[in-house]
C-alpha cells in the first residue's frame, strides 16, 4: 500500500461527491412539478448528470492511478 493517506485524500472528495450526486437527484424528483413550472427542471437535471460524469471521471483517475502506482 504506496502513499495510504494521500488515498484517502483523493477518496474522501469523491465520495462527497457521490453523497452530493444522491442529495440532488433526491431534491429534483421531490420537486420536478414545480421545477418544470418554473421552467428550470432541464437546468437542473443537466447539473445532476454532469456531477454523476464528474464523479464517475473522478472515481477513475483514482483506480488508475492506483493501478499504475502512483497512488
Amino acid at each position: 500500500m504506496n502513499n495510504y493517506k494521500l488515498r484517502i485524500i483523493y477518496i474522501i472528495p469523491n465520495v462527497f461527491c457521490y453523497l452530493m450526486v444522491i442529495g440532488f437527484s433526491f431534491f429534483v424528483f421531490r420537486n420536478a412539478k414545480g421545477l418544470e413550472e418554473l421552467g428550470r427542471l432541464s437546468i437542473w437535471v443537466i447539473m445532476l448528470l454532469l456531477l454523476f460524469f464528474v464523479s464517475i471521471y473522478g472515481s477513475y483517475r483514482i483506480w488508475s492511478w492506483i493501478k499504475e502506482g502512483k497512488i
